[in-house]
């Protein structure tokens, strides 16, 4: 990175002189920008913060934001980036990462990373598909996926990011896609705020190896009947007049209905801090695939000790008791023996 910046930052000085390389289209690019255009408004600062990244066309990210960064190794950035944050917990440490870097090899080092709430905001890029190794089935290909490494059609269930990072007990879970900068930026910086493990999962299109994969609900003229957007104390509504929303029925299932047809007072409240995770899990599972109607927003946000704090109050414990706080105190503390 360059010299230390003492003004107000702007997206420029966010911006890296490196070339952006990725193929022309490609998704990642609206991710890019939106991130390099928001950084200023966080207040934050190039020097203080670190982006962290494993292997993949994803992975390039940090090559191209104006701060430190480290292109580490297969779906170990979550691992890495803890390490970090609990050495300097003064960083503004991010993840980014594939579909198939966190989920793949990487999916052990994201699930304790969030289980064990380490302040990270993590990004991952899901475009269901391996990129950068030209075309493979990745964790979130659809059953069936016809790829280079799947002939006759992949036969695993993928998984889906949002009911994983919630069945890990993340404690800010979020969704959103790379046709829409504000919305990005606005999860974006939710996740940010939030001391914690913060995991969003953004849609994003590999226009080479599995262009439109995401087209069915996003593009302009689908949004309205295909997006469904959470918002924390609103009912959980979509379509062009609100016509459509989400229920509970007696089973405790999330079902789509016509307003008009079960009233007002059937449709769900939306509430990302409930401290219980059920109902943002149920949210997750109301779609089975990016043709169905998709819940995009925050499913869940609540606040618990993070795992850097919980570590430096036990530090500070083990102070007081030693009263010195020196390691060879500690070393030498009972129960110790010696050995002839």
């Amino acid at each position: 990175m360059t010299d230390l910046i003492e003004h107000e930052t702007t997206a420029k000085d966010w911006s890296s002189d490196q070339e952006v390389r990725w193929c022309p289209g490609c998704g990642d690019y609206s991710i890019l920008k939106a991130v390099q255009m928001l950084m200023p408004e966080l207040g934050g600062k190039p020097e203080n913060t670190v982006f962290i990244s494993g292997i993949g066309c994803a992975a390039r990210f940090p090559y191209y934001m104006n701060t430190y960064g480290m292109h580490s190794i297969h779906g170990r950035a979550p691992a890495i980036a803890t390490g970090l944050a609990m050495a300097r917990d003064d960083l503004d440490v991010w993840v980014v990462g594939g579909d198939g870097d966190m989920l793949s090899i990487g999916g052990n080092h994201l699930i304790h990373a969030l289980r064990r709430n380490v302040n990270l905001t993590i990004l991952m890029f899901n475009n269901q598909i391996y990129g950068l190794t030209k075309g493979q089935y990745s964790p979130t290909s659809e059953v069936g996926k016809v790829t280079k490494s799947t002939p006759f059609g992949s036969l695993d269930q993928p998984f889906n990011p949002i009911s994983v990072a919630l069945g890990a007990e993340a404690s800010f879970v979020a969704r959103t896609h790379d046709l829409d900068r504000r919305h990005m930026q606005e999860m974006f910086r939710r996740a940010r705020e939030h001391r914690g493990a913060a995991f969003v999962e953004i849609f994003q299109n590999c226009n080479v190896f599995n262009n439109g994969a995401f087209e069915t609900i996003t593009a302009k003229s689908a949004r309205d009947d295909m997006l469904i957007p959470l918002v924390h104390g609103e009912q959980v509504r979509f379509g062009a007049e609100k016509e459509k929303g989400v229920a509970i029925d007696a089973q405790g299932r999330a079902q789509i209905v016509q307003v008009a047809d079960v009233g007002e007072e059937a449709i769900l409240v939306h509430d990302e801090a409930r401290a219980e995770p059920g109902l943002a899990f149920t949210l997750s599972r109301l779609s089975a695939g990016p043709h169905e109607p998709t819940p995009v927003g925050v499913f869940r946000a609540v606040s618990r000790p993070d795992y850097g704090s919980e570590t430096n109050r036990q530090l500070a414990a083990a102070h007081d008791r030693s009263g010195t706080g020196d390691l060879r105190t500690l070393l030498h503390s009972r129960p110790t023996w010696d050995v002839d």
